[in-house]
């Protein structure tokens, strides 16, 4: 896949799938796989560093983990999230950032919000450097925003996020996240945009869908999120894995003379 074909597959109807991936071992899990692309997001600092929330996330964090998934998939399409901050900076220094993690070996960068970052967007572009854009619920905002919540819900609220998800088309974002959208809400930016939308917790009148890997896969016992839906209890299945493992070695069942030399 190439940023040429987010365009076809909404002007085709074809759904667009991503994940979230952040290491080397998973990253060649999804490079067997059906998902058409890959995001390195800031959610790197929650799901594999503990955090509470993005905003610890620092460029060295995002290039470190972009590194990993592009060598573990390197045919896969991959977007690298500027972390918080990354883009406020100056032109000059904000760009110089994109850069960065674009040579750490993503294709595309995603920045959140419209307001302030569409001169960005616009000199990112030019510069030959693929944006994303992410409106909604914005997690780099999550003190602003007081929260984790719904965005959009008041008529009002619904009228400026499309009014920004305008803006981010016409600055040049080849695509863009709707994170905790209402689905009529997102269907109604879906329907205005030329570009395609990648839902989570918007609905499926987006173009596409994105979700973070563990979530998917069960692999955190205490998330369960109304946004996501888990197609395998990971957590589960590897605790028994490792814990088989402990029984067997104190058992002396392993290592058996099959496994020893």
């Amino acid at each position: 896949m190439n940023i040429l074909d987010f365009q076809k597959m909404k002007t085709s109807g074809q759904k667009i799938t991503v994940l979230t991936c952040y290491d080397y071992w998973s990253a060649q899990i999804l490079a067997d796989s059906a998902v058409d692309c890959i995001l390195v997001g800031d959610s790197a600092a929650m799901v594999m560093h503990g955090e509470q929330t993005t905003v610890p996330a620092t460029m060295d964090m995002m290039a470190f983990h972009i590194r990993a998934v592009v060598k573990g998939a390197p045919k896969k399409f991959v977007i690298g999230d500027l972390p918080f901050a990354s883009y406020r900076l100056s032109l000059t220094d904000s760009i110089l950032n994109a850069q960065r993690l674009m040579q750490a070996g993503c294709h595309a960068v995603k920045l959140e919000g419209a307001a302030g970052n569409l001169e960005l967007i616009e000199r990112m572009v030019q510069s030959g450097i693929p944006v994303m854009g992410h409106l909604g619920l914005t997690p780099q905002s999550v003190n602003q925003l007081g929260g984790f919540k719904v965005q959009g819900r008041e008529e009002r609220a619904g009228e400026v996020m499309l009014q920004q998800a305008i803006a981010l088309q016409e600055a040049g974002c080849f695509s863009m996240v709707l994170e905790c959208v209402p689905k009529g809400l997102a269907e109604k930016i879906t329907g205005q945009l030329s570009i395609p939308t990648i839902g989570i917790g918007a609905g499926h009148e987006t173009d596409g869908q994105v979700l973070v890997l563990q979530d998917m896969l069960g692999m955190q016992k205490d998330v369960n999120l109304k946004l996501t839906k888990r197609y395998l209890q990971g957590y589960d299945l590897m605790l028994s894995a490792v814990n088989e493992y402990c029984s067997e070695v104190k058992t002396q069942d392993f290592p058996s003379d099959e496994n020893s030399f």
